[in-house]
């Protein structure tokens, strides 16, 4: 019985994004133009600068639980792993399913992603938070596959002068935030960013992480400019995966940390233009060059050797962008070009067996380069039909030098060694992503929608060069997925709702095989439906929520088990998730929400032999405005003090959980004129 109740009340959820008033006013830009929701021929989530402001929230997966089809699973610290549509993925380039983007530029060049690379933007104090759900590739390109997360920048001209906050909470944890702006009519800037520290749950664990954004805005007659500089930097002692059937459970365990050595350090800077031309009253262009580094250093606390991992990246790009009103059609031409220069060196300080030696395992660079022409028309078919088609094509060219002796890492004498080091190479990838789309308007205030589309992701350098049991080379395809989605979105000021149903089936899924070599021959399918509504009970009390109900699916035998899987869920991807909140603001002075959240069960490994059970968590948040500058904030997460685990999963033959917090406490005051 409680699973069909939760079943039911996940199937009557929404994630809110529309004021009461205006929620056929929303803009959006993940597609690279501003549209309004009801436009849109897919389905696009979006968090206002407000819903972020209210949460407070300390990582990301607090607020993506409220995205319908999404799940950010926290690790420890700040860490993460995405899924969108998806299961949760892992292993070597898996990260490569989701394209990160900030003011539509991805944060890291294609083919060199990293699974944590989320806490490289500062969302904390974000002017708005998009993500499309299914393929954005012919817009996005390479990454885009199973969806995209864009992290705009505020307005520098609405900002207040002057905004400071403090906040405080269990384990020590504390950080302070600020933002200083200045505006004229044509002109402003914008100062910003966050300071936090946390000493961790578990023994020897927590991190310090800094967060800075500057803003320049001009605005003239006939062109405009919006320059944006981010930098974050993060130190985070790191809790491995806790062991043993059922552990998170354990309150002696739970706070145990089996890797006390492990760490992350990460540095990341961004630098951007957006320039932008109104030609005239019909035709628009737009430039968008771009700079970017990264650098992170790791300890692969999740395997038994603790080898260590060094990355970097210096990149440079450019976006080219003109826009055509013409009758009843709207054209946009594009031309993104990417350059970039990746390094890779994994070294292992301890002898572990003469197969998994102590030494250098790999060391190399990869410069590549990516030029992609695209292009998108609008075409208003009648009053009430809009037709969307895309079309994106991307050359891929990576070269790749390694800077270790090439082959095995191990002593000759050894057969079977782990590490193999393939010669220089160079590789390219040529692919098209098409869509399709139709907004149909078919009474007052109601649209149907529909959209197929194509994403790819070309293999990334760990795949293609990080080879192990004497796999000498690499021969993989681009992951290709294609989708099929249909939906109703409506309303008016007092409800609206967003109804989508998918199918996607995913071909040359990479992975690794039974015999640790990396192959593309993998087929995956994926089949849910998703609904959100905005209910507004009274003037001061609103239901919100989000829900999904959905199956992933291996769709042949790939070689991760000795067992047949074809058919199988594959592992951790839930069937049902969602959340429900209840908002109360009776005066502007004060405001409160409860939340519910579910996650389903999950299968922990391929064959299907073991289960998480899931979860159901309450949050409850609240602010009081002490007058019109001051306003001071709680944040209660897990409310009921319930164990749960944020991940589980199956790896050396051992259950292994990325343990949930207990009750947690969170106060702050903020101060802003």
């Amino acid at each position: 019985m409680s699973k069909i109740i939760c079943t039911t009340l996940l199937l009557l959820c929404t994630v809110v994004e529309a004021q009461q008033s205006d929620w056929e006013t929303i803009e959006v830009k993940g597609n690279r133009q501003s549209q309004r929701l009801p436009q849109l021929s897919s389905n696009i989530a979006v968090l206002s600068e407000k819903e972020i402001d209210n949460q407070h929230h300390v990582h990301i997966n607090e607020l993506m639980s409220q995205v319908a089809g999404s799940w950010v699973s926290r690790g420890n610290g700040q860490e993460s792993l995405i899924a969108i549509r998806s299961p949760v993925l892992t292993g070597a380039g898996s990260c490569g399913a989701f394209l990160i983007a900030e003011d539509g530029i991805p944060i890291r060049p294609a083919g060199f992603c990293n699974a944590n690379q989320l806490f490289e933007i500062n969302t904390e104090q974000a002017g708005q938070i998009e993500v499309i759900r299914g393929p954005g590739s012919s817009l996005y390109g390479s990454n885009a596959v199973h969806g995209v997360i864009n992290v705009l920048s505020p307005d520098a001209m609405v900002q207040p002068a002057i905004s400071v906050g403090l906040e405080t909470g269990p384990d020590n944890y504390q950080r302070g935030k600020f933002s200083l702006s200045s505006h004229e009519q044509h002109h402003g800037w914008l100062a910003y960013g966050n300071l936090s520290k946390d000493d961790g749950y578990q023994q020897d664990a927590g991190y310090e992480q800094q967060k800075l954004n500057l803003v320049h805005q001009l605005q003239q007659t006939g062109f405009s400019a919006k320059t944006v500089l981010a930098t974050t930097h993060i130190n985070q002692h790191s809790a491995g995966f806790i062991q043993g059937k059922d552990s998170y459970k354990d309150e002696e365990i739970r706070r145990s940390n089996p890797n006390p050595d492990a760490f992350r350090k990460a540095r990341a800077l961004r630098l951007s233009s957006h320039l932008q031309w109104q030609l005239n009253e019909a035709q628009s262009l737009s430039l968008t060059p771009y700079i970017r580094r990264s650098e992170m250093d790791f300890s692969q606390h999740w395997l038994p050797w603790q080898s260590l991992e060094h990355n970097q990246q210096h990149s440079a790009g450019v976006q080219a962008q003109y826009e055509l009103d013409w009758q009843q059609m709207q054209i946009s031409l594009g031309l993104d070009a990417e350059w970039s220069n990746s390094q890779l060196a994994e070294n292992q300080l301890q002898p572990f067996s003469d197969s998994i030696p102590q030494g250098q395992h790999y060391r190399y660079k990869v410069d590549s380069q990516i030029v992609s022409p695209w292009l998108q028309a609008n075409w208003q078919l009648t009053d009430l039909t809009l037709l969307t088609a895309g079309l994106r094509f991307d050359h891929t060219h990576y070269d790749y030098a390694n800077q270790l002796e090439d082959g095995s890492a191990c002593a000759v004498t050894i057969n079977n060694c782990r590490f193999y080091r393939p010669q220089d190479a160079q590789l390219s990838y040529q692919n098209w992503s098409p869509r399709l789309g139709l907004v149909h308007q078919w009474q007052t205030d109601q649209y149907f929608y529909a959209n197929i589309s194509s994403g790819f992701r070309a293999p990334q350098t760990t795949e293609l060069f990080r080879l192990q049991a004497g796999q000498q080379a690499a021969d993989l395809d681009a992951e290709q997925l294609t989708s099929l989605e249909a939906g109703l979105r409506g309303g008016d000021n007092q409800f609206n709702y967003d109804l989508s149903l998918f199918v996607m089936r995913k071909e040359h899924f990479i992975f690794q095989d039974t015999e640790r070599q990396n192959i593309s021959n993998g087929k995956t399918r994926h089949k849910g439906m998703e609904l959100t509504f905005n209910y507004y009970l009274t003037d001061s009390m609103r239901l919100k929520g989000s829900g999904t109900v959905a199956r992933h699916q291996y769709a042949n035998n790939i070689r991760i088990s000795h067992q047949n899987i074809n058919g199988n869920d594959i592992d951790t991807a839930p069937k049902i998730m969602g959340q429900i909140a209840l908002q109360w603001q009776p005066e502007t002075d004060y405001r409160a929400e409860l939340q519910w959240q579910y996650l389903g069960k999950y299968y922990l490994d391929p064959e299907n032999s073991a289960t998480y059970p899931g979860h159901h968590l309450l949050h409850l948040n609240g602010a009081y405005s002490l007058n019109d500058n001051i306003e001071v904030s709680v944040n209660i997460r897990n409310l009921t003090d319930k164990y749960y685990a944020e991940r589980a999963d199956i790896a050396f033959g051992n259950y292994r959980y990325f343990i949930g917090l207990p009750r947690s406490i969170y106060v702050g005051i903020s101060w802003e004129m």
